[in-house]
Parts: C-alpha cells; structure tokens; sequence
C-alpha cells in the first residue's frame, strides 16, 4: 500500500509517498480500507517540528479517514467487517489502510458525503466539546476564531444549536469573512486589522463575549481576554499562530475564565458525553442541520500540496485526500 511519511522537519516537500506492507489489527483495533482522508492544520506545524506537543523522526502525519473496516481485532465488539465508519487516526493516516483503535470509531449514517463523513472523526466532535467547555448559556454572544477552518465553520453553526444569541467570526480576508457570514456568523471580524478587538467590542455594544473558542493563540488569545464580559470563559484548543503566551492570573482578576480543550481529554474524562454528542453530530449531518464546506479534494499522493493549500490560508472549510 502507499503511505505518506516525512524523515526530517520542513516544508511541505518532506512529505513523500513510500510503499509499505498493509498493517495488522490489534486487538483492539480495526484496519480501514480508506474512502478519503481529512487534513488538519496541526499536521502541518507536526511536520515542521513547531507543534506544542514535540513528534519524533521519522513520523507521519495523522487524520481523518474515512472508510469501510475490513479486519478486526479479536476484543472489538460493536463493529464488523464491512461498515462504514470515520476515525480520528494518529500516525501513517495519509494511507490506503489505516489502523486505529476500534474506541473512536464513529458510524457513517447512509448517504452522508465523504465531507461530511469526515468531519465526524475529530473536527466535528472538538467543535462540539470545545463549545461545551465554554458551558455556554441561552442567549449568550459567542466569539468563535478561525471561524473559515474546518473546525471553526462548524463552530460558528453549532454555537448557534448549543443557545448562543450573537455569534461572531473573526477571519482573515473579505472572501473568508463572506464564507463565516454564510456559515452562521452574525456578525464577521477580520482578526487580521489592527483595531479587530475594537470591532468586536462595538458588535457587542461594549459589554463584551460570553465565550470565546480560540485556536489562534498569541495576540489574539491576549486581546480576547480583555474582550470577555464579567465571568466570561475563554476556551483554548490550539495555537495556529505558533505562539502560547504566558497569562498572568492578575488579568483574570475582573471575573474571567480561560481554560483549555481538547478532544483526547474529553474522551479520558468523559466519553459517555462525547459518544452523545457524536450521535448528535451525526443527526445534524444527516438532516442538513450542520452544513460542512469542501475546500478541495486532492490526490492522496498530493499529500504536500495539501499542506502547502493550509499554510498559504487560501482554502475554505474541510480540505479532503483521496486514495
């Protein structure tokens, strides 16, 4: 089978295409014969060597593959050859096969889309649990960064679902403010400007957010704090921006909260909870409810002008490869 790998940090041209036997189940585990598989910016910074959590050499980037299981472990109960699934899979994801553990599976309703299959592996389900960290309230104004991401248009429609009164996306260009405009945002910021926070602080007749979801970092994760209402929540799950600045709990002081997100740890402590909110996901997928944005499709041995694609900002929404 083919399978994307990378044997030294860099630029997307470390991406190569090698052939390599097709893996064994454990187990626990399924093998997936892949349909499509979802690019996540994270890869990117992973590939480079700058992502917060060090990967060693060599690696591969991971996914999330979409496909139907042929081969499975001898503990796996509750799936079997031949169904459909998607599947957040970590390491040697950009593959014709992929091996993942059989606990994150999520089934594929009939005739849903290979985009919209593919978001219910992992952009879907952070959207949602990163939107439930922030406990977000009725009618509480929702500011949701990146909000032209795959996760982030996700974000802006399920904050709606969750109760929020105002949601506001902040993006990068006039074109990506249109598409968070389309997606559900009420109101569209352009993080980019100088004066963005002054913008939002205006959207929100000077009270400020409720909740913030950032995956952003930086200046922007600095001045969101300063945007959040009295006993406002801030919720971090990423730092496109390469930077985590350091908080100090004097900026807190006028009731305000920031915490962190992630879908791993919602798994660990709580994965009643997120096998809820996949049935959720899927149901809001199924009946248009959630509406999922195709960026592109490529080639699975395009691998690296995918991540070129990412770097450059210039997609909107999932961005899919395609054994």
């Amino acid at each position: 089978m083919r399978v994307i790998r990378y044997r030294s940090y860099g630029g997307p041209e470390v991406l190569t295409v090698e052939e390599a036997e097709v893996p064994e189940p454990g187990p626990g585990d399924v093998l997936i014969k892949a349909e499509a598989i979802g690019v996540n910016f994270v890869e990117t910074q992973r590939r480079r060597g700058t992502a917060p959590f060090p990967t060693p050499l060599p690696n591969a980037p991971h996914g999330d593959v979409v496909g139907t299981v042929v081969a499975a472990g001898a503990d796996v109960t509750g799936v079997a050859v031949g169904d459909r699934v998607a599947a957040p899979v970590a390491g040697e994801a950009y593959a014709d096969y992929a091996v993942t553990d059989a606990t994150f599976l999520a089934p594929i309703p009939a005739d849903l889309g290979l985009a919209e299959a593919s978001v219910l592996a992992s952009p879907a389900q952070t959207a949602l649990c990163t939107l439930k960290t922030g406990q977000i309230k009725p009618g509480d104004t929702v500011l949701v960064h990146a909000a032209s991401g795959s996760i982030g248009h996700l974000a802006l429609q399920l904050a709606k679902h969750l109760g929020a009164g105002t949601v506001i996306g902040t993006a990068s260009s006039a074109h990506k403010l249109d598409f968070a405009r389309e997606h559900g945002a009420d109101v569209a910021v352009d993080y980019s400007a100088p004066d963005w926070a002054d913008r939002v602080h205006e959207a929100t007749g000077g009270r400020g957010v409720d909740v913030i979801v950032d995956s952003v970092g930086g200046d922007v994760l600095r001045q969101g704090i300063e945007l959040l209402a009295p006993f406002g929540r801030l919720v971090f799950y990423g730092a496109a921006s390469g930077d985590i600045p350091r908080i100090s709990p004097m900026e807190l002081i006028g009731l305000r909260f920031v915490t962190g997100s992630s879908l791993w740890a919602w798994w660990q402590h709580r994965p009643d909870e997120v096998r809820a909110g996949l049935d959720q996901l899927a149901g809001l997928l199924a009946s248009g409810g959630l509406r999922v944005s195709l960026g592109a499709t490529l080639p699975l041995t395009e691998a690296a002008k995918a991540h070129r694609l990412i770097e450059e900002r210039g997609h909107l929404g999932r961005l899919l490869l395609i054994p």
